[in-house]
């Protein structure tokens, strides 16, 4: 803005010394100083009102709040964000945007998120959500919102929104929205760089077969089962029997040999295994979903 302080109407040679001034004279400078300051103190106040400080004005409280307003051609650096630490969690968790657009949580259990206070329409936002999976049995649910296109996290079941995970660690998430959260995406941005055909569990008694990697294999000291879940659409799974002290029998979900529900797949000898792939089918013009066996060794099929 320009300032309405005006320093030339005031005259700094009047009173002139060693004669007789007209008063006119003085009453014009008093005047003028008196309307510029109050040009100065109404500036000053705007100022300290809108004003984009580095630090607190003298019996203040720094609050630099933009309330949305724009900010443009800026060159930065040595940029930090404020972090929230939501701590250990279960449950359902709230992530606040208004907080940061960096949070922190480690789960003691299944964890749900939930997202609030995205700006609204219109304007673009995103917030990382660093999770410390402190055991695989813990998964992470996301809301409906969240788009279910992207099928690139390892361990993202797009049918419930929910991720399992293949190991322990520190995963991170970024979430972006630009319609007020009514629509969010979501990439994972550390994720391991690793062919995804590079990872393999060992496969537990009872247990669930992991979708976040592509080999389940087993040794078995006793009859044992497992259960192999619904997958994504392309999906391809290995199962293998490395080492034979019982039967494995495990329970397919949407088994593509079964005209509907599950089927079993028994192996009984080591060396025996199968390849899967989770492949959409149209039957009587309803898209469906299931495990076809493309690969087979010796496993028995029911």
């Amino acid at each position: 803005m320009t300032s309405a302080i005006n320093p030339n109407n005031i005259n700094g040679a009047y009173p002139v010394a060693g004669q007789d001034n007209n008063s006119q004279g003085f009453r014009d400078n008093f005047t003028n100083t008196s309307t510029n300051f109050q040009y100065a103190a109404d500036e000053i106040t705007d100022l300290q009102n809108n004003a984009v400080l580095k630090g607190a004005l003298t019996g203040q409280v720094l609050d630099n709040d933009m309330q949305g307003s724009p900010l443009s051609n800026a060159l930065l650096s040595n940029m930090s964000e404020n972090i929230v630490v939501l701590n250990t969690v279960s449950g359902t968790t709230v992530i606040n945007y208004a907080l940061a657009s960096y949070q922190t949580l480690t789960t003691n259990g299944a964890v749900s998120l939930s997202f609030t206070n995205f700006p609204a329409a219109g304007a673009a936002a995103s917030v990382v959500v660093q999770v410390t999976v402190a055991s695989t049995i813990h998964t992470l649910i996301l809301p409906a919102a969240v788009s279910i296109n992207n099928t690139g996290i390892q361990g993202l079941n797009t049918s419930t929104n929910t991720i399992t995970f293949a190991a322990t660690g520190v995963y991170s998430f970024e979430f972006s929205t630009s319609n007020g959260g009514t629509t969010i995406t979501v990439r994972e941005v550390n994720k391991r760089l690793q062919p995804f055909n590079n990872s393999s569990e060992n496969l537990a008694d009872t247990a669930n077969v992991n979708a976040a990697v592509t080999t389940s294999y087993f040794s078995t000291v006793a009859a044992t089962t497992a259960q192999l879940l619904a997958g994504v659409p392309g999906q391809i799974k290995t199962l293998a029997m490395y080492a034979d002290s019982g039967n494995m029998v495990i329970t397919v979900s949407n088994a593509g040999w079964k005209s509907t529900g599950t089927g079993n797949i028994t192996f009984s000898n080591i060396g025996e295994a199968c390849t899967l792939q989770y492949i959409n089918s149209n039957v009587g013009n309803i898209l469906q979903s299931k495990w076809f066996c493309i690969g087979n060794n010796g496993a028995i099929f029911s």
